[in-house]
């Protein structure tokens, strides 16, 4: 071994222990400056280590950052706060409040970017359900599960399918036809694990007096509403035609952007740049890798043992301890660079197992983290243990779902 590949397998155990840790020891470094450091160290030596930001997978970023510009203009109209208002505050009981969490929420997530959803409804979900006299926790383990598993039904519900779909250049509307029913199982699936398994915090809550309405101060803005109501209408269309995905996503954006209203500054904030960092300081960190021998030697090693990623059985049994160590997107990142020749049976498998596993632990997914640290501030506290409750039999019986819908389709 060189001293190149020495240094690109140093690099790539450091980012990954990182995304695993969430942080490296002693440092104030979170997932996104690891990976950014990881890639400027590898572009820094990139004569010795191959690392060029030629790896970054701009029509994937391009998608993603779309994406949140549209979901940034649902922001702005009060959509998402005025549904977690309504919700919250909803003369119904608990089991009906429940299921019309986990509806909305799931639905929400399929066509907006499920983070973003998560993290403007979590709070006021939180403020309206303590008011309304009831346990929170139930709900927000719904919420989270349902962004996730509502999220798997389109590509462009959550960053690893938005990920998915642009590298295997898959098409939305058929995705959506394999996709979207056992989604819709996971929700329900969803729904009755929280009602068992939190159904003593779910018996003694009170049921909230007075008709279903929205609280005084959240109100639609119905113009900057409308205009992103037709905006997605406009890029589902879009998707229907030959023009690529990310042309498509980037043209609605530009049109969001241009307005009378909303300012350019108020529409970026809401992007998350984050993320997009991250993705980038992967791309560099796994590209340098799978340019390497170390990734052909990794395959041939896998291929004498038998082993093969278009198994779904070894795809969820990856997916489901990647989810949970250094995260999905991470992950899915890290698979699509090592094994460009992914089938899209296969891409189609990652993209449904890898989303239903992040369910499982706390640290399992964005949305996950988003709801717990939303909840906190709020003074609602989700511990590790509570969210375990309800993540292992929610993310078992999803999965069982999925493996069953996986061979329907002789996946």
């Amino acid at each position: 071994m060189d001293f190149h590949e020495i240094l690109v397998l140093a690099v790539f155990t450091g980012v990954y222990l990182g995304m695993a840790l969430g942080r490296w020891p002693a440092l104030a470094l979170d997932r996104t400056g690891i990976a950014l450091c990881g890639a400027i160290v590898l572009l820094f030596f990139d004569e010795k280590t191959g690392a060029s930001a030629a790896a970054i997978d701009t029509g994937t970023l391009a998608v993603l950052f779309g994406l949140m510009v549209l979901s940034a203009q649902f922001a702005a109209s009060g959509l998402y706060e005025w549904c977690a208002a309504r919700l919250a505050a909803a003369a119904a009981s608990p089991a009906a409040v429940l299921a019309l969490v986990v509806a909305v929420t799931g639905g929400l997530s399929s066509l907006l970017a499920n983070d973003i959803v998560v993290f403007a409804m979590a709070p006021v979900l939180c403020q309206g359900l303590v008011k309304a006299g009831r346990d929170p926790r139930p709900y927000l383990f719904a919420h989270a599960g349902a962004a996730n598993v509502g999220s798997a039904a389109t590509l462009v519900g959550n960053p690893q399918n938005i990920l998915i779909g642009e590298h295997g250049n898959l098409d939305f509307w058929h995705y959506l036809f394999f996709a979207a029913p056992i989604s819709l199982a996971g929700l329900a699936a969803v729904y009755l694990v929280v009602l068992v398994t939190w159904r003593r915090a779910l018996h003694h809550d009170t049921t909230a007096a007075g008709p279903v309405f929205a609280p005084p101060g959240i109100a639609l803005d119905k113009a900057v509403l409308v205009k992103g109501i037709l905006a997605t209408l406009t890029l589902l269309g879009l998707y229907m035609t030959d023009l690529p995905r990310w042309q498509s996503t980037l043209l609605i954006a530009g049109v969001l952007l241009i307005s009378r209203r909303l300012s350019t500054r108020e529409m970026l904030a809401s992007v998350d740049w984050h993320l997009l960092v991250l993705f980038g300081g992967l791309f560099v960190v796994t590209g340098a890798l799978s340019g390497s021998s170390l990734n052909a030697q990794a395959i041939a090693l896998l291929q004498a043992g038998g082993f093969s990623l278009e198994d779904p059985a070894l795809l969820g049994a990856v997916a489901l301890a990647g989810s949970n160590t250094v995260g999905n997107v991470p992950l899915v990142i890290l698979l699509l660079s090592a094994l460009p020749g992914l089938s899209p049976a296969a891409l189609y498998s990652l993209a449904l197992l890898s989303t239903f596993a992040g369910n499982l632990l706390l640290i399992g997914s964005l949305a996950n983290l988003i709801v717990a640290e939303r909840a906190k501030r709020e003074g609602v506290r989700v511990s590790f243990l509570d969210h375990l409750r309800a993540g292992v039999p929610m993310t078992a019986v999803t999965l069982a779902l999925a493996f069953a819908w996986l061979a329907l389709w002789d996946f």
